[in-house]
């Protein structure tokens, strides 16, 4: 895929939480109409990655919903609005609350220009989805670029060893409070935990500033979400 053959592939996660005390399950028809609803998306131009149950990971969560502009579309980020929103209108999410939310968009890495999303190149989405913003450190950006080349390539080596994560990693500038959000995804669990704990050491690591909330879920049908918000 040359650079001018990338799309922008703007994306949109959203977290949601459902009433407390429950309600009762969707019923099989709210299942239905959602199930419509998402295949629907892709004619807007909108195609739904995932949707991932959080329960217990992070109080107040319970689904993560990851959309992005789809392939040969117009990369409208407004279509990724209008889906959100179309999918928060039906029976079985409608009485959710959107917890948190950012939307991220494809520009070319800082050092690595082969850096492509995941999603965008085509490769499957995996069991597992850990998502997290980043803030890097005021200097960051004020340090020589051999320096911060040579960090971000250490960075990079250390992570290369976790073959089975996906990295997403996109720009949020201006569109969140964030400058970065990093979607890995894995069909191991265990393969996230560790490959976080072990970019820690890494030199870039005392160039953070901020990289929370984290979000962490299984990816899941529709028809499995009347057990999941249930």
């Amino acid at each position: 895929m040359t650079e001018e053959q990338i799309p922008l592939g703007y994306t949109l996660f959203a977290i949601l939480s459902g009433p407390r005390p429950r309600h009762q399950a969707p019923t099989d028809a709210d299942l239905a109409e959602l199930e419509r609803v998402v295949a629907g998306l892709p004619e807007a131009g909108v195609t739904v990655r995932g949707l991932y149950d959080v329960t217990g990971m992070r109080a107040g969560a319970d689904l993560m919903v990851w959309l992005h502009t789809a392939p040969r579309s117009d990369d409208d980020p407004a279509a990724l609005q209008r889906a959100l929103r179309e999918l928060r209108r039906t029976a079985a999410l409608a009485s959710f609350d959107l917890e948190w939310s950012a939307m991220g968009v494809h520009r070319e890495a800082e050092f690595n220009k082969r850096h492509v999303p995941g999603y965008l190149r085509g490769e499957q989405a995996r069991d597992w989805l850990c998502l997290y913003p980043f803030v890097r450190s005021y200097e960051w950006y004020l340090l020589p670029e051999e320096e911060r080349s040579a960090m971000l390539a250490q960075h990079g080596r250390q992570g290369a060893k976790f073959r089975d994560v996906v990295a997403n990693t996109v720009s949020t500038f201006a569109l969140s409070d964030y400058e970065w959000l990093l979607p890995l995804e894995s069909d191991e669990l265990i393969s996230l935990v560790d490959l976080m704990r072990d970019l820690r050491a890494t030199d870039a690591r005392r160039h953070v500033r901020e990289e929370v909330p984290f979000y962490t879920g299984r990816r899941v049908e529709v028809s499995e979400l009347a057990e999941v918000l249930s």
